[in-house]
This record gives C-alpha cells, sequence and structure tokens, in this order.
C-alpha cells in the first residue's frame, strides 16, 4: 500500500487531449501540456485523428515512472468511487477514451490495483523494475591482509605512488527527441537539466573582456 508522505513517491503524471468545438462551428485540439496545436478547422474527423495520434506520442516519449504516486488515487479513486481498493503493485500507464463521448484522451499514471477498474480505460505501458543493486568492489590495496595502509616504513611511498581513482564519467547528453504529435520530448529529465545549466553558464561571456580597476 502506498505511503501517504509527499516524499515517498513523486507525483504520478496525467494528460489530457481535448477537442473543443466554437461557436463558429471550427473545432481544436488542447492538450494540458504545453504543446504545438494545429489551427481551428472544420474538419472534426482530421481533428479527432491528430488527437489520437497526440496522445499515442505521449505515450511513446512517456517513460512510467516505477516511483509515481497513483493519479487515481489523487482524484480519490472518483472513477470507481464503488468499489473500495487499496492502491498496490507496480505502476502502469493507462489511455481512458469513452467512445460515447469521443472527445478526450486521457494518458494517466496509476497502480496495478485501479488500472482494472477504470472505465474504458487499457494498459500501454508499465515502469520497468529497478535494475538489482551490484556491491562495489573491494579495491585491491596490495597490502598484506591486517596491514593497514600507510602503517610502516615505505606505507606513505606506496600510497603516493598509486593513481588517484578515476571520476566517474560524465552522462553525455543527446539532442531532444522530436515525437510526432507536435511536441518534442528531452532525452532524460537530468540531461535537460544540465544544458539549462549549461546555457546559464555560457551566457555570463563578458568575464573574458571585462577591464580590471587599477
Amino acid at each position: 500500500m502506498y505511503p501517504d508522505a509527499p516524499s515517498a513517491r513523486r507525483p504520478g503524471r496525467c494528460w489530457t487531449i481535448r477537442v473543443v468545438g466554437h461557436r463558429d462551428r471550427t473545432a481544436s485540439v488542447t492538450c494540458s501540456s504545453p504543446c504545438v496545436m494545429p489551427p481551428r478547422s472544420r474538419d472534426l474527423a482530421a481533428l479527432r485523428r491528430f488527437a489520437v495520434a497526440h496522445a499515442a506520442a505521449h505515450a511513446r516519449a512517456a517513460a512510467v515512472h516505477p516511483d509515481a504516486a497513483c493519479w487515481c488515487r489523487r482524484q480519490r479513486c472518483a472513477l470507481h468511487e464503488g468499489t473500495r481498493v487499496a492502491c498496490a503493485g507496480s505502476v502502469v500507464l493507462v489511455l481512458r477514451h469513452d467512445p460515447v463521448v469521443g472527445q478526450v484522451w486521457t494518458l494517466s499514471e496509476v497502480c496495478a490495483a485501479c488500472a482494472p477498474l477504470l472505465p474504458h480505460a487499457r494498459v500501454l505501458n508499465r515502469a520497468a523494475p529497478p535494475p538489482p543493486r551490484v556491491a562495489d568492489p573491494v579495491p585491491d590495496t596490495g597490502l598484506e591482509p591486517g596491514r593497514a595502509a600507510g602503517s610502516g616504513a615505505g606505507g606513505g611511498r606506496e600510497a603516493h605512488d598509486r593513481p588517484a581513482p578515476s571520476a566517474p564519467a560524465t552522462p553525455t547528453v543527446g539532442p531532444p527527441r522530436l515525437v510526432p504529435g507536435g511536441f518534442s520530448a528531452p532525452s532524460s529529465g537530468t540531461g535537460a537539466g544540465a544544458e539549462r545549466a549549461g546555457g546559464r553558464r555560457r551566457g555570463v561571456g563578458g568575464r573574458r573582456g571585462r577591464t580590471t580597476g587599477s
């Protein structure tokens, strides 16, 4: 059962794509994320096809977070309020679309216990299990068992001559992936933050040409 502490799990994500009609008999597609949408049109069938493709693009680009909190529980399980269930199991990404309404597509991260209870929903993706933790290898000091590094006459010299451990390699950040359906997704969350931080450092470029006071 999911704990109630906000620090235990990250908030579950949800995307809502909607076809909205207007008084001039045109319609438009909206998305809860800041995505590029097509202009208004009278071709409702084309807008519906775009909405379906846009929801599918979000589903392909979004990696399901294994530590995400259940979005259904955040909404107090209003969609299946007649059935009481304790949130449990792995995190899945579901698509909800009522063919009778036909104008709204909703993607959300929910738990495996709530997913089968949501009406007009089907599971698209599942969270990958976290990789197993590997124990850190014991460093080979080259000393006899029970002899501390630096002890004895030559201990300091051995520690001085031994090369320093290499720093962990910095992960490379690739360019954003262009996703069909009107938006682009970054290659990774940490990479996007690194690019923004790097942009701020590059923006402070006046130090080289600044004159020093006498």
